[in-house]
């Protein structure tokens, strides 16, 4: 028997934790859905990934207006996904004035943000909340390459690309001044990391580069926020883990020459055992073998995902 579909059996209202990290930063979590980061400089406010939906963006906005009435300007998307981007427009009434995201970030919503809207409304219908109110794509207004500083106020707001792993526009938000790091999904903590469209080869050296900065809190792009440099610590580690561990298990498929089937069930063997009770594994994992089969087969850059290519794959892999 085939199981449910991705997420779409996962209707479980996740609990929002909303806590203070340092004199400007703060972290939405919520029980291993996707996180929001937030800033508060001395005249505005940033938001770092959006929400699925602008209905979902409002409870964001309900906890920050508990602290300040500073207006929100500024989002930061850390990649190009749904489930982060898509509420953007929700913050507009709050102050919105600049989307802004890395330009490798802007060409993966051209070439394929359309299509991976759709494939995640269907892998995961609880998280697209209100999803008639989306109005279409988020496009950034401010597009940049490798690094951009903004100044909010005396705060200074480091936005940063340290290299591929999630996808190949991954943007973390460094506050260098109260060592405060926000990773998006290029790190994760006790739940799976999705690689669907990741370069598996890079991730662990990108891991590197982000330790160098030193930080003493981080917002991973799921799980609890990690409030000391023994924890970031750990996450970083509990991430370079997982993506080793899937890279190491296709490269071993593939020169055996297994078929994706075969590849899935042979990675299983390693990721079970110290991953299989983690937020979203059994969604992430069909998804993640697939592209981590194709890296490992000389397909640099990752397929495009479709709501049919969701479907064929998981049904091919599962049944």
């Amino acid at each position: 028997m085939s199981k449910a579909f991705a997420s779409q059996a996962d209707l479980e209202v996740k609990k929002v934790s909303f806590e203070q990290l340092s004199e400007n930063a703060w972290a939405y979590t919520t029980e291993g859905d996707p996180n929001t980061g937030i800033i508060i400089g001395d005249d505005s406010v940033m938001i770092i990934d959006a929400t699925a939906t602008p209905v979902m963006a409002q409870d964001v906005i309900r906890h920050v207006r508990q602290v300040t009435d500073k207006p929100i300007k500024y989002v930061t998307l850390t990649h190009y996904h749904a489930v982060r981007v898509l509420g953007a427009s929700g913050y507009k009434a709050a102050g919105l004035e600049q989307i802004i995201a890395s330009q490798d970030t802007y060409d993966l919503i051209v070439e394929r943000g359309a299509q991976d809207m759709a494939s995640e409304i269907g892998r995961f219908p609880r998280l697209f909340n209100a999803v008639e109110s989306v109005p279409g794509l988020t496009w950034p207004t401010i597009a940049f390459k490798g690094e951009m500083t903004l100044w909010m106020g005396q705060l200074e707001v480091k936005i940063l690309q340290r290299g591929r792993g999630h996808t190949k526009g991954d943007t973390v938000v460094w506050l260098p001044q109260q060592k405060v790091l926000f990773s998006g999904d290029l790190v994760e903590c006790d739940a799976a990391c999705y690689t669907g469209d990741a370069y598996l080869a890079d991730w662990p050296q990108t891991l590197d580069s982000l330790a160098a900065l030193g930080a003493e809190k981080l917002v991973p792009g799921r799980g609890p926020a990690l409030t000391t440099p023994e924890a970031v610590e750990k996450g970083l580690s509990y991430t370079r883990a997982f993506v080793s561990a899937l890279y190491r298990g296709a490269q071993e498929a593939v020169a055996a020459g297994m078929d994706l089937k075969a590849a899935m069930a042979h990675t299983r063997k390693l990721m079970d055992p110290a991953f299989s009770q983690v937020f979203i594994y059994e969604h992430c994992l069909p998804f993640d073998v697939t592209r981590a089969f194709d890296e490992a087969s000389g397909i640099r850059d990752p397929r495009i995902w479709t709501a049919e290519r969701d479907q064929e794959m998981w049904h091919a892999l599962q049944d």
